[in-house]
């Protein structure tokens, strides 16, 4: 079967879209501070990283296998993510990685857009 052309667009979007984080995430500071020790910043790292690999599969199993509760789950991350984000912006201002949290965001919820309208919709509830 041909994958949906919203489908593809809601794959396409999420998937820039955690390369995004994945980016953001390797490029992070990681100098130790009284507050946050080596082994603090090791274990946020790899926390990080298993939660984008999860995030990954949660994709592929809302466009590959069809799957619609991955789409809801997806949806809450987001809501989160953008109810974090507000409040670091709040805290810290403006700041370069806030920007790149922006656009993830945007482009995360593009692609739950089309995950929820056009030829998608059959997809998942097939």
């Amino acid at each position: 079967m041909t994958l949906p052309r919203n489908v593809l667009w809601f794959e396409v979007l999420l998937y820039l879209s955690l390369t995004l984080d994945a980016l953001s995430v390797a490029f992070r500071d990681r100098t130790p501070t009284a507050q946050m020790t080596e082994s603090m910043i090791m274990i946020e790292s790899l926390f990080a990283a298993a939660l984008l690999l999860l995030l990954v599969y949660f994709v592929r199993l809302a466009a590959r296998r069809r799957k619609n509760w991955p789409r809801w789950v997806l949806s809450a991350a987001l809501v989160l993510s953008s109810i974090t984000l507000v409040q670091v912006i709040g805290i810290r201002g403006l700041e370069f990685d806030s920007g790149v949290e922006i656009v993830s965001c945007a482009l995360t919820a593009a692609g739950l857009f089309f995950s929820f309208t056009g030829d998608a919709q059959g997809w998942f509830n097939a």
